[in-house]
């Protein structure tokens, strides 16, 4: 069985989806591995690293024709030939990367015509046998603390409290909303460089957590259910939505950075902090937006940008795991390479469906979409075109 993986031509992407070591470990199972030329270049991750650890160096055309199962990090993408990679998969191969089939199920539809078998990354069950493949999570971490280096370095302010000759310097005051994986990471990074840490999230049930690391919960009393399937925080009514506006206003106010971390897969990212809030904000304060992708959890963010509305400065980075390519790509690296211990048996790939990880993630087969969410979708960018 080969395995190949390809080199990301996204412009804003330095992570590779295996490293050295990985590769070496699945050459030693008697698997066959493939590095595209340059692959990890980016990552900082040589091809004589990759041919050290018994992987075949090869270019784009044979790699991507000739794999049994191709590794990438984003969906594909078309080349500046005008070559959509996606035309370059062997049909009946496998192909694991983030897909965001959700937000962009169209890609779904594709891959089942080439008759490619296709995970998604994103769609790994977050449950306890799943934690060693949940690349959202892997990912997640690494852009909760980015987000504090970045919001501390736009900050005019220390973080730490300091006594000196010339007086005391009160700590920062940082609020994080949200508290899933990258916001309980910024959490405790804000921590360990001295900050005032608050915390916010609709879910009662993270307050424990929250306090664990040694920040204040936030806690805004709902009439509703909060928690999704997964243990991920749900849409909420628009009253409940006025009622925790009317909660956090107050926090946002007082807080000399904010961090945002709210996101729902396949939609728009709730707008958490509005106008009226950040005009309150104090002059020199900072937003970091995690979710600027997605639209932001600002109203004021510009995806992709740092820009200073109303003497605030509010960050809207994109792809923060990609920034740092060495420790993200060592993590995904893992997150696939398990994924694979359980797909390959005997080195022979074997699809068990009632597997309820390799169910969930997998998009398409045999020339269909598996995914009923996918597939609805589909159904309804179809419906909206």
């Amino acid at each position: 069985m080969r395995i190949a993986v390809a080199k990301e031509i996204e412009v804003s992407e330095r992570r590779v989806a295996l490293t050295p070591d990985a590769v070496s470990r699945l050459v030693k199972q008697g698997l066959e591995v493939w590095v595209e030329r340059g692959a990890g270049e980016r990552a900082f991750f040589t091809d004589s690293a990759y041919e050290a650890a018994g992987a075949t160096i090869g270019d784009t055309a044979a790699v991507w024709s000739e794999a049994d199962i191709l590794l990438k990090v984003s969906p594909p993408q078309e080349k500046e030939n005008g070559q959509p990679e996606i035309e370059m998969l062997r049909e009946g191969s496998v192909l694991m990367a983030f897909l965001n089939p959700l937000g962009n199920p169209d890609l779904a539809r594709q891959l089942a015509e080439r008759k490619v078998t296709s995970f998604s990354m994103e769609l790994i069950p977050r449950t306890t046998r799943a934690q060693s493949m949940d690349a959202l999570s892997s990912q997640a971490s690494i852009a909760g603390y980015k987000a504090v280096l970045i919001g501390a370095a736009a900050l005019p302010k220390y973080f730490p409290m300091l006594t000196t000759a010339a007086g005391t310097i009160a700590p920062a005051k940082v609020f994080v909303m949200g508290a899933g994986v990258a916001g309980l990471q910024a959490i405790a990074t804000a921590r360990r460089m001295g900050s005032m840490v608050e915390a916010f999230d609709i879910r009662p049930a993270v307050k424990e957590e929250v306090q664990s690391l040694g920040a204040k919960f936030v806690e805004v009393k709902l009439e509703e259910q909060t928690t999704a399937a997964g243990g991920y925080a749900k849409e909420i009514s628009e009253a409940s939505k006025q009622r925790t506006q009317e909660v956090v206003t107050e926090h946002v106010k007082n807080a000399d950075v904010v961090i945002t971390t709210a996101q729902v897969p396949g939609r728009k990212a709730p707008v958490l902090v509005t106008e009226e809030m950040a005009a309150q904000m104090k002059p020199g304060s900072v937003i970091v937006d995690l979710a600027a992708e997605q639209g932001g959890n600002c109203a004021c963010t510009e995806p992709g940008k740092d820009i200073v509305w109303n003497g605030i400065t509010i960050i809207g980075p994109i792809n923060l795991p990609s920034s740092m390519p060495v420790h993200a790509s060592q993590l995904y690296s893992k997150n696939l390479t398990s994924l694979m211990q359980l797909l390959i048996k005997d080195k022979a790939l074997q699809l068990n469906f009632a597997d309820d990880i390799i169910d969930s993630a997998c998009v398409t087969h045999a020339g269909e979409i598996r995914n009923s969410r996918v597939r609805d979708a589909l159904q309804a960018l179809t419906v909206n075109s």
